[in-house]
This record gives structure tokens, C-alpha cells and sequence, in this order.
């Protein structure tokens, strides 16, 4: 996906963003995706997808949990997206499990003194 590094692109990105982590705290009632925690927004050039970072604790079990539970919630959270964004199209929601922090912390250890 070609990322928009315009500033149309940052400001939908950020309402996607805070849109959707707050349809997962308060209306998304799926318990795979209780402790899901939204990191990102990537949008695309066209505006047309969004792909959204998120990270969840626990193992690869939960990860495949929370992706599951997050692309059943996908429709459902771009309809009510489409209800409060004041933009002509919505974009389709594609959700991507963020590892920078892991890879960061367990592939990358720091130099010991």
C-alpha cells in the first residue's frame, strides 16, 4: 500500500484512529478484542483504506484471537465511522498487528556495560 504523507491524510488518520479506539472501548462488545489497543493509522494515497495498527497482550493465540474479532468488527466500525466523519468516503478498514515494539525490545537487546 502507498502511504499519503499529505496533511488531509494525518487529519482523516487521526479521527480514524481516535474513532476507532473508542468503538472498541465503549461499543465493540466481541471479548476478543477487550485488550486490544490501537497504536496507528496508516492511510493510503487515495484515502480509500485504512490500515489500522493495533497491539494486543499475550501470545499468538491471542494475536489470531484479536484478528479475528477485529475483521468481524471491521463492517460494523466503518458504518458508524461512516455516521461520524464528516468526509465523503470512508475508508476500508484493514487492521495490521503492530510488532515495532516488539521487534524493538526482543530482536534488537541492548548493549550491556
Amino acid at each position: 500500500m502507498q502511504r499519503s504523507d499529505s496533511r488531509r491524510s494525518h487529519r482523516l488518520g487521526d479521527q480514524v484512529m481516535r474513532e476507532v479506539a473508542s468503538m472498541l472501548f465503549k461499543e465493540v462488545s466481541d471479548p476478543r478484542v477487550e485488550m486490544v489497543t490501537v497504536s496507528g493509522v496508516r492511510m493510503n494515497k487515495d484515502l480509500s483504506i485504512a490500515e489500522i495498527l493495533y497491539t494486543v497482550p499475550g501470545g499468538p493465540e491471542q494475536r489470531e484471537d484479536a484478528a479475528k474479532g477485529l475483521a468481524k468488527a471491521a463492517g460494523f466500525m466503518r458504518s458508524l465511522l461512516g455516521k461520524r466523519l464528516k468526509s465523503k468516503s470512508i475508508p476500508l478498514l484493514r487492521f495490521v498487528y503492530d510488532d515495532y515494539l516488539e521487534d524493538m525490545v526482543y530482536d534488537h537487546p541492548q548493549a550491556e556495560d
